[in-house]
């Protein structure tokens, strides 16, 4: 049996992660979840699994909460960062959407706990500082999304020196067959229809811009220690194939299974042992063709940018990363155009100042700047 706090439980990751844990009853217990404001839905996973620990990250929500016995509830940042600290909490999945994971993380690090990582801001905005952090600690990162398990899987048993390439994969998003100037209208409903995945709103329209993958290659390099010249980005409109590696000697070898996170989260929490399941497996003699293209960095300059940083590092990740969290924000809030969202980010790291070698300071403060330059920015563009 082993203990699991699901941090951002009430998100699309923390529902498919709750939805595995009761297959597997007599493996996995809850001892813990995060919300950060979705009190009603909390309330409701509180009382079916009966956590030790809960917390509402947005305060003022958290006043909606109702008392409930045996579990000890807490709020803000600060109650997260005790959840991951408890000594009964042996695997944290950290599905907590955006920047607001990367202290949860750090602290859960410290506390040497197991981490099933299904949050990539946090590596983006502070990936050598993460990675440098595991080298003394008995603490183990295990990738949860598709593509970073898929990665994950085909390294195992092999030698870094062998690696000649990662393939990074993308199904290409809702656009790939729309024209650049057909983007200009695009309606956010049009956006938040993604052709394969079920996803929470930020990252469906981060698939759609294609900075989802941008955000990945980042992801990547810090997590396998990479260079960017090594991950190729690849479309790949079925989404079977969740990304590849070639190795010096030619062989590539791939990970393929249905586009369905139960399979990559389930793989995080069973991991070193795999579970029989019922889930959705790939049927061969339906798929008949698999397709590849390269990506359109013209129609899609959220994906140049990404590539730009990951050239330069320093204290831009932090910065691309923010200002693309506060476009996508004004973007669902109908305050931006679909196209505006790369403008903006794209001004913001224009003005900043990198810093090369940043300690956790630097990198909070570069959020917090790029945070307030992007809203400088939209309101210059409105």
């Amino acid at each position: 049996m082993k203990n699991i706090a699901v941090l951002g439980s009430t998100g699309s990751i923390g529902l498919s992660a709750l939805e595995v844990i009761r297959h597997f009853p007599e493996k996995f217990r809850v001892i813990a979840l995060s919300t950060n404001s979705n009190i009603e839905l909390f309330e409701r996973q509180i009382k079916e699994f009966r956590p030790e620990f809960a917390c509402v990250s947005d305060t003022a929500a958290g006043k909606r909460l109702k008392a409930v016995k045996k579990t000890k509830i807490f709020f803000g940042e600060g109650g997260l960062e005790k959840i991951v600290q408890e000594k009964n909490t042996q695997e944290v999945l950290l599905a907590i959407s955006g920047s607001a994971a990367l202290l949860p993380l750090i602290k859960a690090i410290e506390a040497n706990k197991q981490i099933a990582l299904a949050n990539k801001e946090a590596l983006v905005m502070a990936g050598p500082i993460i990675m440098n952090m595991m080298v003394n600690k008995k603490a183990s990162i295990i990738p949860v999304d598709s593509e970073q398990s898929a990665i994950w899987q085909c390294l195992e048993g092999h030698k870094s020196a062998n690696l000649k390439s990662i393939y990074l994969t993308a199904s290409g998003g809702p656009f790939r067959k729309t024209s650049k100037k057909k983007l200009e209208g695009i309606s956010l409903a049009e956006v938040l229809k993604h052709p394969k995945w079920k996803m929470g709103r930020k990252i469906t329209v981060d698939s759609a811009t294609l900075m989802n993958k941008g955000l990945e290659l980042l992801e990547t390099m810090f997590l396998f220690n990479v260079q960017s010249e090594k991950i190729k980005i690849l479309i790949h409109p079925e989404a079977i194939i969740h990304s590849m590696v070639e190795f010096i000697d030619g062989v590539v070898i791939a990970q393929l299974s249905a586009t369905d996170m139960r399979i990559p989260i389930q793989y995080a929490l069973s991991y070193p042992e795999r579970f029989a399941n019922s889930l959705p497996t790939v049927d061969f003699y339906k798929l008949k063709e698999l397709h590849f293209e390269k990506p359109d960095f013209k129609k899609f300059p959220c994906l140049k940018l990404a590539l730009q940083v990951a050239a330069e590092l320093g204290t831009k990740p932090a910065v691309l990363n923010a200002a693309n969290e506060v476009s996508v924000r004004e973007f669902l809030n109908r305050r931006i155009n679909f196209v505006d969202i790369p403008r903006i980010i794209e001004r913001v790291l224009g003005s900043h100042r990198n810093k090369l070698k940043p300690d956790l300071a630097d990198i909070i403060d570069a959020d917090s700047w790029a945070r307030l330059e992007s809203y400088k920015t939209i309101g210059e563009l409105s």
